[in-house]
C-alpha cells in the first residue's frame, strides 16, 4: 500500500506529515520552506509510493474559506500539473495550530523549542493527516 502525504501549507513554510504504508498511523516528517515544496516532494516521491495528498482546508469560524485559501488554490493547480496521477484530498484545519501549541505544551516541551513555528507546522500537518484517516 502507499501512503498518503499531508500538508499544512503556509506562505512561509510548509508542515508535512505522512502515514506508514498501512495508512493507520499519522507521522510527522519534516517543514520546508514553502519555496521548495515541489522540489522536496519531486525528491521524496522517487523514494516512496504516495497514493494521495491531504491539504488542510483553512476555513473561518462561520465556515467560509480563510484568506489563505487562494494561496492555496494556487498551490494546488501547481500540485496537480506536477503529480497529476496523486489523488488530492481536503481536510478542515481549523484549530491544528492551537492544538499543535497545546501537545507542545502538554508534553513538557521547553519554551524555546516551542517558539519554533517549524514544529508547530510539522504537527499541525500530523493533525490534519490523523483528522483525516479518522474521517475515512
Amino acid at each position: 500500500m502507499a501512503r498518503i502525504l499531508a500538508l499544512d501549507y503556509g506562505k512561509v513554510r510548509t508542515g508535512i506529515a505522512i502515514t506508514d504504508e498501512l495508512q493507520l498511523i499519522a507521522s510527522g516528517l519534516t517543514t520546508v520552506e514553502t519555496k521548495d515544496l515541489i522540489a522536496f516532494l519531486t525528491d521524496y516521491l522517487e523514494k516512496e509510493a504516495v497514493e494521495k495528498f491531504v491539504v488542510g482546508l483553512p476555513k473561518q469560524m462561520d465556515n467560509t474559506p480563510s484568506e489563505s485559501e487562494e494561496l492555496i488554490q494556487a498551490f494546488l493547480k501547481k500540485l496537480l500539473a506536477k503529480f497529476p496521477t496523486i489523488q488530492i484530498e481536503r481536510q478542515d484545519e481549523r484549530f491544528t495550530s492551537k492544538m499543535a501549541f497545546q501537545s507542545m505544551l502538554d508534553s513538557g516541551m521547553k519554551k524555546k523549542k516551542r517558539q519554533n513555528k517549524a514544529i508547530v507546522d510539522e504537527i499541525s500537518a500530523t493533525l490534519i493527516l490523523q483528522a483525516y484517516l479518522n474521517r475515512i
